[in-house]
């Protein structure tokens, strides 16, 4: 059976640091631009905690039908 869908995978905010003011500053953005291609969001995922219980880094996972 072949596969109906493709799917991307985004990381934001590598580092303690920059997960919270890139993450909060560009991740509606982000989910927008690949909208409007044809991806649609099925999880924010953030795997690992990092300091003070915050997430080290946050991936956006995107899937879209493949074109036929």
């Amino acid at each position: 059976m072949r596969q109906k869908y493709e799917y991307k995978f985004v990381r934001l905010g590598e580092g303690w640091m920059s997960v919270r003011h890139e993450a909060k500053a560009s991740y509606q953005r982000i989910i927008d631009e690949h909208a409007r291609e044809g991806w649609r969001l099925v999880q924010v995922f953030s795997p690992g905690i990092g300091a003070y219980g915050a997430a080290k880094y946050y991936e956006i996972i995107l899937e879209r039908e493949l074109a036929r």
